[in-house]
């Protein structure tokens, strides 16, 4: 009988050291070998921000232009904002469960609210000021929003809502931290916010590339350095990514040497405090948006840029290069093997192959 129940404990054993193996093999050790690409839509538009409304697409674009593309109908519909015959270039685009909210980037600034259910366009916010530069705008909840823009006094510009879009607020200079000499932001791909829970992570450009950390929705800052290559105008973190409120990615260059490939990608462990290059001299050059693959352990993450599509299957520290498409401006997952990338003059989907 003692020989029996040893026997079924081992066997116990086996059976959930062989259920753990396909469990992280299923979820957290994907490894894409190649992409299959499917065309959504070509027109003559420039695409850097998209948001995934269940069935729907949404994207904000240049030339006053926002819409949707129905996955189901393999319909788009477009609609066009024009007023004082200006045209506006949307390169942020956040959501809450009714509503879909768009900010244009420059001079003046201008956000609205598109309710999902009949498209109705609200103005909720402007701001007028010829340093004005607008690059992000995320959603934590239905109620609580943030948006992001270039320094107009010294420090990042950032606007808030707290009654779900209707009103926003500019958060004053002396209770946000200080930037430094020519740092800024990028608007490349509506990914210089990240929000995980209350805890918030923005990055910087330019003469400093640096992490701004809030752990209670934007009332409380923390500033921490990065090894991302700085020091010039068209350096820094173009975007970031984090697959839980430790680990994180975050990822640009040189807009002026695309192809420069070291100093451009970089990691953390412990919530942004310390981060760590990856890929020296290896991988892609300029990267215009990184996110991570939902359901791969922290270990899957795709970027798009100036190098194409890249992929890592080991939280950064390889790639390999899955398309050599370099018009693709901003990529989001439906899944984990199923993306929506858009950029210069389309929209696709992605469906990435073991």
């Amino acid at each position: 009988m003692r020989n029996f129940f040893l026997i079924l404990l081992i066997f116990s054993v086996l059976i959930s050291c062989k259920t753990k193996v396909y469990t992280y093999n299923e979820l957290g050790n994907i490894n894409f070998k190649s992409v299959e690409i499917d065309t959504l839509f070509q027109d003559k538009i420039s695409i850097r921000a998209v948001v995934i409304d269940a069935n729907k697409v949404w994207y904000a674009a240049d030339n006053s232009k926002f819409g949707f593309f129905d996955l189901e109908k393999n319909k788009r519909i477009e609609s066009n904002i024009s007023t004082d015959k200006l045209k506006y270039e949307f390169r942020s685009i956040a959501q809450t469960s009714k509503n879909i909210f768009i900010l244009s980037v420059s001079n003046p600034a201008l956000l609205y609210k598109i309710a999902k259910d009949d498209s109705e366009v609200k103005l909720v916010y402007q701001e007028k000021h010829k340093k004005v530069f607008y690059d992000c705008l995320q959603f934590w909840n239905d109620k609580e929003g943030i948006a992001i823009g270039d320094p107009i006094e010294d420090c990042l510009s950032m606007i808030v809502t707290r009654d779900g879009g209707n009103s926003w607020t500019k958060i004053p200079s002396r209770k946000l931290p200080k930037v430094s000499d020519g740092e800024a932001a990028f608007a490349a791909s509506n990914t210089n916010i990240v929000l995980k829970g209350n805890k918030t992570w923005i990055v910087s450009g330019g003469k400093k590339a640096r992490v701004f950390y809030s752990p209670d929705k934007g009332n409380n800052w923390k500033v921490f350095e990065t090894p991302i290559i700085q020091g010039k105008t068209m350096t820094g973190i173009f975007t970031a990514d984090f697959y839980n409120s430790k680990i994180g990615f975050i990822a640009g260059g040189n807009y002026e040497v695309l192809n420069q490939n070291f100093g451009n990608k970089a990691s953390t462990k412990n919530g942004g405090k310390t981060w760590v290059l990856k890929a020296e001299n290896q991988g892609f050059g300029y990267a215009s948006c990184v996110q991570y693959v939902p359901n791969s352990d922290g270990k899957g993450l795709v970027t798009v840029g100036a190098s194409g599509l890249y992929y890592s299957w080991d939280s950064g520290n390889s790639w390999k290069q899955l398309s050599t498409d370099s018009s693709l401006f901003t990529i989001r997952f439906i899944d984990n093997h199923t993306a929506i990338a858009a950029g210069k003059n389309k929209m696709i989907r992605i469906n990435f192959k073991n």
